[in-house]
Parts: C-alpha cells; sequence; structure tokens
C-alpha cells in the first residue's frame, strides 16, 4: 500500500536535495557586472536526464550536454549568462568543451559528467578568459545553501529568480525534488525553452528517469507560452542522487517532480516580458486532452487575445478566432467562452452580459478564460501572460 500522497512545500530550491551544493557568481560576462556564473553538483556522480529545445539551431552548450547526457550519468551542471553561446562555430564548442574539462578537474570526475547551459544574446562568443579563469572560483564556493546565489546568477531579462522544492511522502516513504529555473521571454510550448536545474534523492535512473521527466515537461513547461518564440539553448536537467533511504513510489516522485515543474513553469510565465496579468486558458468539453492542449496553445499564441488582455478588453471574438486558426479541429457552434466567469459567448455566439463584469474580470492580476468545445469530457489548463508595451520596449532594446 503506498496510500496518498503529501506534498510539503520546502526552501532551497535546487539545493533542497540533501547532498547537493551550488554556487553562483559574478565573473565579469555581464556588462552590469551582476551574477552570471552558477554550478550545481551532486556529491558524487549520479543519475541524470535531460529534455532539451528542439529548435534546429542549437547552442554549443545543448550539443555538449547532448553527448554528455547519453549514458544517464553526471556530476555536476555549470550555466552561465551574458552569452548564449550559439552560433559562434568550432571556437564556441571549444570554449564549452574546455568548461567540462575544468569543472571535472575540479571535482575530480570524468569531463562527460559535466553538463552545460549557458543563456543570453545569440551569436556572441563567451568571453573565455573571465569565464574559463572563473571555475576554480566558482567551484571553491560550493555549498549547501548556494541554490539561491545559483538561481540569481543564471538570470538574464527575469527580474527575480526562481525556486522550488517539495518534500513527497507516501506510504511507502519519502524523498525531496528541488529545482531552479531561469526565463521570461523566448518561452515558447512544447519545450522548457528556458533553464532548469531539477535535483532528487529519489532513487530513478535510465530510461525511467528519462521519461518521468519528459512526462512531467509535457505536462507543465510544454504548456506554457510568453511570445511563442523557441529558444535555441534551452534545457531541464535532472540529477537524481538516489540517497533517499525510504523512498516513496515511482508514482509519487512523478507527482512531485510535476509539482516543482508547474511551479517553476507559473514563475516564468508570472516574470513574462513586461507582463503584468497571468492568463490561465482552461479548454474544457474536448475529445481528448491534446485537443484541449492544441486549443489552449493557439489562444496562447495569439498576440490579439493577449493584447486584449493587456487593455482589459473582453473582446471574446479575438479567443474564437486564434482557435479556429490552430490545428484541432472543432465545432463553433457548440463553444462557449468566459472571462472570469463571466459568460460572454455561448454556442457560438454572443451572449448578454455585463460588460462592465467582463472588464473588472480582466483588470485582476490573475485571468482565467474559460472555453468550452461541448464535444466531450477532457480538459486541460495552458498559462500564458497579457502582451505589453514593455515586452516590446525590452526587446527593442535588447542587443542595444
Amino acid at each position: 500500500m503506498t496510500g496518498a500522497v503529501s506534498l510539503t512545500h520546502l526552501s532551497g530550491g535546487v539545493t533542497a536535495t540533501p547532498g547537493v551544493t551550488a554556487a553562483g557568481i559574478a565573473a565579469g560576462l555581464k556588462p552590469s557586472g551582476a551574477p552570471d556564473m552558477a554550478l550545481v553538483a551532486a556529491p558524487e556522480v549520479v543519475n541524470a536526464a535531460a529534455v532539451q529545445t528542439r529548435n534546429q539551431v542549437t547552442a554549443a552548450p545543448v550539443q555538449v550536454t547532448a553527448r554528455h547526457v547519453a549514458d544517464g550519468r553526471a556530476r555536476a551542471v555549470l550555466l552561465n549568462a551574458g552569452s548564449a553561446n550559439v552560433c559562434t562555430g568550432p571556437d564556441g564548442v571549444a570554449t564549452a568543451e574546455r568548461s567540462a574539462e575544468l569543472v571535472a578537474e575540479a571535482l575530480e570526475c570524468r569531463a562527460q559528467d559535466v553538463l552545460l547551459c549557458s543563456t543570453g544574446i545569440i551569436g556572441v562568443a563567451i568571453p573565455s578568459e573571465p569565464f574559463l579563469g572563473a571555475i576554480p572560483r566558482l567551484v571553491a564556493q560550493l555549498g549547501p545553501e548556494g541554490g539561491s546565489h545559483a538561481a540569481k546568477a543564471i538570470m538574464t531579462t527575469d527580474t527575480r529568480p526562481k525556486d522550488a522544492a517539495v518534500r513527497v511522502a507516501d506510504g511507502s516513504g519519502a524523498c525531496v525534488v528541488g529545482g531552479m529555473a531561469k526565463g521570461s521571454g523566448m518561452i515558447a510550448p512544447e519545450m522548457a525553452t528556458m533553464l532548469c536545474v531539477l535535483t532528487t534523492d529519489a532513487p530513478v535512473r535510465g530510461p525511467v528517469l528519462r521519461a518521468t521527466l519528459k512526462d512531467a515537461v509535457t505536462q507543465t513547461f510544454g504548456r506554457i507560452s510568453v511570445d511563442d518564440c523557441m529558444s535555441t539553448n534551452d534545457a531541464v536537467i535532472i540529477l537524481a542522487t538516489g540517497t533517499a533511504e525510504s523512498p516513496p513510489s515511482l508514482s509519487a516522485f512523478s507527482e512531485g517532480l510535476t509539482a516543482v515543474c508547474a511551479q517553476l513553469a507559473e514563475q516564468l510565465v508570472r516574470d513574462g516580458e513586461g507582463a503584468a496579468k497571468l492568463v490561465r486558458i482552461r479548454v474544457t468539453g474536448a475529445r481528448a486532452e491534446r485537443d484541449a492542449v492544441g486549443v489552449g496553445r493557439a489562444i496562447a499564441s495569439s498576440a490579439l487575445v493577449r493584447t486584449a488582455v493587456a487593455g482589459e478588453d473582453p473582446n471574446w471574438g479575438r479567443v474564437m478566432a486564434a482557435m479556429g486558426a490552430g490545428a484541432v479541429r472543432f465545432d463553433p457552434n457548440r463553444v462557449a467562452i468566459s472571462f472570469g466567469g463571466v459568460t460572454v459567448c455561448r454556442f457560438g455566439v454572443a451572449a448578454a452580459f455585463d460588460r462592465g463584469l467582463a472588464a473588472a474580470a480582466l483588470r485582476r492580476r490573475d485571468v482565467t478564460i474559460t472555453v468550452d468545445l461541448g464535444l466531450g469530457a477532457e480538459e486541460a489548463t495552458f498559462l500564458t501572460c497579457d502582451l505589453t508595451h514593455d515586452y516590446v520596449t525590452i526587446n527593442a532594446e535588447y542587443t542595444t
């Protein structure tokens, strides 16, 4: 009997997992002088898995990590902000490989046991001298309290660090799942499109760890969008130490992992570039869950819907048009749409509603758009944010 699953929120983020250490420092990669390098390390080589960007253009750290994690083992994850190290040619790959070698020398493991993540401007090489030269100092600062420093060091346009951790327990036992993430722009569905490091003391390995991670990513990071732009660098990486004395069932671990990913995913959307509102798109009445996700994705990808939310305009026609432009087939004559509980469309046509109440629902910090397809019993929720003038300003001046 595994019993009911309980989740208890913990502090510490990525270092909430016993034995995991982290550090974050300023190496001089950012002109601002802000922290820009981070390291997360397990006490020894442990089980590992990764889900990486599906963009055809991939960064040097993505390529190196794909090779290194292929055996399902790793000791540490090295991350940097300030440069994405993508479209930087052979020199970019050489810098990435050398950074793995230096971390490995300091931790006394193989270079293949070091995974890499970078974030920043595309086409800009990492200054190798400060980047590589800072690694000994970064390793020296590893500690069990370093999770918050690491989370700050991977920020780019983020306005705040993002971390989460839970203790998962059922009748079989308990384990810890912790994590940190960065990202507030270039957040697109179907992949994490950000950097995220997760840790756990659950004894999960090989294909099971990869499959469990992929499933958690699909249910969480695969159901968010800030700007429908897929990045070239992003990855979700998990290190599993296996040191939990009495671990919970695999299903309980999966629930805890998904919960941490969900918390991080929501933090990403709340911190979307220029965002003032979190938008939950709840799609019900679908024939299949994938259809509900597809409709949610189509709505979240619409700049017109998101600007309407920013302007607090209850223009339900924007929602209907976005749905129709998506790949999921539905019957418009069965659709009902509501903003924050105010029904604005019923059976595919305008419903009688109080425009003031509908606009008030869109003024909230958390906005819910509910779409009922009227076709079945499946449903899904997709997260996005409003699209404001600030988003344009941030990205118009990104490299200047």
